[in-house]
């Protein structure tokens, strides 16, 4: 009888054994969490946001598995405040799921294994459910879309997760002030992350420029409208960066050296990707890419030999400004037609002050009243001629007070970009999530009208899994997933472009009202955004951030 108890008790262990543990709790959205090491985790539990109407606010839950490999799936629920409700399709989110990172390696060509093979929680899955290892962890992003139109008050959410049958349901709150962040289309904030529609015909394996890359570029580039993006990236030269990325860029305009010797320019391409990105809401600028590409050569069709060849010419040489001087006067007089010319911008970045003069000259030559953007260092002998001025995190110091104030005056924009070059703060893979925020509030901090990121969407060769480029530090190149997938940097970025905008409201009512105490206080929040100590305190300083615009 002994015997049959102990070999019961022993099968009992066993099958407990064979049964998932799991653990359920609140974490934090300024952490990246392990998926290993479960139960070494700690963390701080943050179930309440505070919340304008129109913005979104992010939550993080952490779902833990002691035991043997399970399947978990996950349901949002709508979030009530007595009988007024937000739906749950205002929820989105899904498990943060790893990807191989490297860590900060500065600019330049490098063998990928060079620094390292990490993972790191950054890709915010659309799966309903994931499969978790014994011993790990992950986390569960909640992005909660506050509608424009409900009422204020504390609304209760809820998210279940559920792991071998089992139902475990978690519950935060979001309070819901009574003021109103306008649509992302009217933000202040100049966002200019640079499109790769050549990336997306490759992932999708679709022809380029078909109707179906057409249709599948759409959730990726209203995905961009929702951040309140302002610019189209388009190319009017092959390879303008030389196919510094996986995925080279073309040109959008073909140009044609006929059997007569005379040029024909077909803008069929460059019009349908503008009319489409307007179409996804994205039409304050076109930039166009680039009188000075990286290796100053240009391909075009030659008609009399039914080949493409290249021409290599440099700012300043005749041939460059005969070259350029035609098509620059036909596509002038293209923009104009279509009603484009005002938006439309010739881009050029990181080019010398000899490289832009000559450029520039040609410009004011061939087509008076065209536009410039620039994204480089601060060239003082050429600003007045650039509408669009960009200047490198390291150098943006440039900017003085005076020069901002004259700048604004003329309807100029004045903005910052970070790159390889910058460890903090950026938007690497590796990257502490609260340092996507603080680009928004640096802006802010140094009065600039936005950012400036060149890769919204240049991905590896398997960006899903591994985000490491052999020139860059890891996630240099692209922010979003194939397949439109999210990220934690590309969440907490839109949170910081959303606190720019409440401040940019609440200073400018406090003036309007002359409301002295207000306009101090605002002041004095912002001079807790400081660079100097992004390395040690970003998460503190951002949330300190969020939080006093919130009590206001």
């Amino acid at each position: 009888m002994k015997r049959g108890l102990s070999i019961l008790f022993f099968l009992s262990a066993v099958l407990c054994c064979s049964v998932a543990q799991i653990s359920v709790q609140w974490g934090n959205i300024d952490t990246r969490y392990p998926v290993e090491e479960c139960t070494n985790i700690k963390t701080a539990s943050v179930s309440s946001a505070t919340a304008w109407r129109g913005e979104r606010v992010n939550f993080q839950l952490l779902v833990g598995n002691k035991n043997v490999e399970t399947q978990v799936s996950y349901s949002f629920g709508e979030l009530k405040c007595g009988n007024k409700t937000i739906a749950s399709e205002n929820v989105a989110g899904g498990f943060v799921q790893p990807v191989i990172t490297d860590k900060f390696t500065g600019c330049g060509h490098h063998d990928i294994e060079a620094y390292g093979c990490n993972l790191s929680a950054d890709r915010i899955t659309d799966d309903a459910t994931t499969v978790l290892s014994a011993n790990t962890y992950r986390g569960l992003w909640l992005t909660v879309a506050i509608p424009a139109d409900v009422q204020a008050g504390t609304y209760t959410g809820s998210v279940t997760v559920t792991a071998d049958g089992k139902e475990y349901k978690r519950q935060y709150k979001v309070k819901v002030l009574d003021r109103v962040l306008p649509a992302p289309a009217e933000w202040r904030f100049h966002l200019d992350f640079w499109q790769n529609p050549y990336a997306v015909a490759r992932v999708h394996n679709v022809e380029l420029w078909s109707s179906k890359h057409f249709e599948l570029l759409r959730p990726y580039m209203k995905k961009l409208a929702s951040a309140g993006q302002k610019v189209i990236t388009a190319t009017l030269t092959h390879k303008p960066w030389n196919g510094q990325t996986y995925d080279p860029f073309g040109s959008m305009v073909t140009w044609v050296k006929k059997a007569d010797g005379t040029w024909w320019y077909d803008f069929t391409i460059f019009d349908r990707w503008v009319e489409f990105m307007m179409e996804c809401g994205i039409d304050k600028e076109i930039t166009c890419f680039s009188m000075i590409p990286w290796n100053l050569s240009f391909r075009y069709y030659d008609q009399a030999t039914d080949s493409h060849k290249e021409m290599k010419c440099a700012p300043g040489e005749e041939q460059y400004s005969l070259f350029w001087g035609g098509m620059l006067k036909a596509f002038a007089a293209h923009l104009k037609e279509k009603g484009w010319f005002e938006k439309t911008f010739i881009s050029m970045d990181e080019r010398s002050l000899q490289q832009m003069q000559a450029a520039i000259k040609v410009i004011k030559e061939y087509a008076p009243g065209m536009k410039i953007s620039m994204a480089g260092l601060y060239h003082p002998e050429i600003e007045s001629d650039i509408t669009d001025y960009c200047l490198d995190i390291e150098t943006y110091k440039s900017y003085t007070p005076e020069l901002l104030a004259r700048r604004r005056s003329e309807g100029k924009i004045s903005t910052y970009y970070t790159c390889c070059s910058a460890e903090y703060p950026n938007l690497f893979t590796f990257t502490a999530p609260a340092d996507a925020e603080f680009i928004a509030l640096e802006a802010l901090a140094r009065d600039l009208d936005g950012y400036l990121r060149w890769a919204y969407n240049s991905w590896t060769a398997d960006a899903e899994k591994d985000s490491r480029f052999t020139a860059w530090p890891a996630g240099d190149t692209y922010v979003v997933y194939p397949f439109s997938i999210s990220s934690v940097r590309w969440e907490r970025l839109v949170q910081g472009i959303q606190q720019f905008e409440k401040y940019k409201i609440l200073y400018n009512e406090a003036l309007e009202n002359n409301n002295r105490t207000a306009v101090r206080k605002l002041e004095k929040l912002l001079r807790g955004v400081d660079i100097t100590k992004i390395a040690t305190r970003s998460n503190k300083m951002v949330n300190e951030f969020r939080n006093g615009l919130n009590s206001f």
